[in-house]
């Protein structure tokens, strides 16, 4: 017996330690959400090497793209806000800045070739939440996060694609990119939400016009089912009458957000518009994402599961972050649009619990794994796990957050409405009238006047 007692004796002192080390959480306790969050940061930045010598600001290595780089400085925003802690400003600023590009909309050229419009977008929405947020500015020479933003927003009009399925964006950029051929809900949706946002802010009828516009475009296609449904996308090739069925927490998360900004800068009828959009999206992601059973066990109804990957182990290191937006966008959610924070809430709650205990991995003892339902570290680990985690449990402060800021409410983020002119991704945010189509038929005349008199003189000289 004493043998066997001093065989398990050193398991025992391990598990023991282990539990010690693991996330320690009072869920919505400011102190507490700090001592845990700052703990999954530190984690997660061994991961970068961009501040490191030889590094690129902004990347993170393989496998790991450039969108979710993007949206990991998002987070770290958010954590500053909730927290107050200013330890990783600085890398924050250098990261998003260094990545800006030459039109300053976040096209650098180290990744422009391979670019999609959604990873386009989630780099603008960490701008947009450093604007709304009031992180501190930009040095003066840079543009401003708001002036980002609207680069983003600029660049992504131009690209309205009307050739095929009477409009929408494809989810990429470049035709020579596989997915040229797809129009996806994360590009559409990103550009929705990312609309609705700068229409808050800047008070801008354009925005919301243009919001307006894509959710309607994409409620025309079987990606936005009647019932509040979102599927994944539609291919070109059908004339976007086909969707892909797979679900995902992030396509969800950003109709749901778009629709909640577009609920608070609505009124009468057309904000019930909005209230009926946002409810039914939100009523199908509930009974899609929080099953009553998790591998054949009864788990809780309030923890967000990823389902097309988390239970079958299957998800790549994409995949394993799109709760980490999700959650984001659901707190914000219960700020804009008031009515939905007691269904809300209770399920951010019950998912930052069930991250923390998840967050007992690795030689520390709080890396953290995927499934919030087993209580214990899963085994994996990685960029996207830490993400989720840090915004699941960051989520519910949002209760003691202070709403974001518009240009009007204390924002200090000076807007560009002409932001990343200079290049073919831009367009400039004026409305056009006629005085627009007549300057430019007659610039057009002559242009042509031009051509044929420069032609002339070639072939009289010759």
């Amino acid at each position: 017996m004493a043998f066997k007692l001093g065989f398990v004796l050193p398991f025992i002192i391990l598990l023991v330690c282990r539990t010690a080390l693991s996330i320690d959480l009072t869920v919505g306790d400011a102190d507490s959400t700090k001592k845990a969050t700052s703990a999954i940061i530190k984690n997660t930045l061994t991961f970068y090497t961009g501040d490191k010598p030889g590094g690129t600001p902004g990347v993170l290595p393989k496998p790991y793209y450039w969108w979710q780089a993007g949206a990991l400085w998002g987070g770290l925003i958010e954590y500053w806000s909730y927290t107050g802690d200013d330890t990783y400003n600085k890398l924050v600023t250098d990261a998003l800045l260094f990545q800006i590009g030459p039109q300053k909309n976040f096209m650098p050229e180290n990744v422009t070739k391979e670019e999609g419009n959604d990873d386009q977008a989630f780099w603008g929405f960490s701008a947009m939440t450093a604007a709304e947020l009031k992180f501190p500015d930009p040095p003066r020479k840079m543009p401003s996060w708001i002036a980002l933003a609207q680069g983003v927003f600029n660049s992504q009009v131009t690209r309205w694609d009307t050739s095929t399925c009477a409009g929408g964006l494809r989810w990429q950029i470049f035709f020579t990119n596989a997915g040229y051929e797809y129009k996806n809900v994360i590009s559409n949706g990103a550009f929705f939400q990312l609309a609705a946002r700068l229409a808050r802010y800047t008070g801008n009828e354009t925005y919301s016009d243009w919001a307006d516009k894509m959710y309607d475009w994409m409620a025309s296609t079987p990606n936005l089912g009647s019932d509040g449904q979102v599927n994944d996308g539609s291919n070109v090739a059908k004339n976007c009458t086909d969707t892909n069925h797979d679900q995902w927490t992030y396509n969800y998360g950003t109709m749901i957000m778009g629709s909640a900004y577009m609920y608070s800068i609505k009124k009468g009828s057309e904000q019930e518009k909005w209230k009926t959009r946002l409810s039914k999206h939100l009523e199908k992601f509930y009974s899609t994402f929080y099953p009553t059973k998790y591998a054949n066990a009864p788990t809780s109804p309030n923890i967000m599961v990823e389902i097309n990957c988390e239970e079958k182990r299957i998800c790549n290191p994409d995949q394993t972050s799109f709760k980490a937006y999700t959650a984001r966008w659901l707190a914000v959610t219960t700020q804009l649009a008031p009515f939905t924070a007691s269904a809300i809430l209770p399920k951010l709650r019950a998912s930052a619990e069930g991250a923390a205990r998840q967050c007992s991995g690795g030689d520390g003892g709080n890396w953290c794994g995927q499934n919030w339902n087993t209580g214990t570290w899963d085994g994996f680990r990685g960029v996207g796990e830490q993400m989720s985690a840090l915004s699941a449990i960051g989520a519910p402060l949002i209760e003691k957050s202070a709403k974001p800021v518009t240009a009007k409410t204390g924002g200090t983020s000076e807007g560009d409405a002409n932001a990343g002119l200079g290049g073919p991704t831009a367009v400039r945010m004026n409305r056009i009238t006629n005085a627009d189509r007549v300057g430019a038929a007659l610039l057009t005349f002559l242009m042509i006047l031009c051509i044929i008199g420069g032609a002339l003189w070639m072939i009289v000289g010759d």
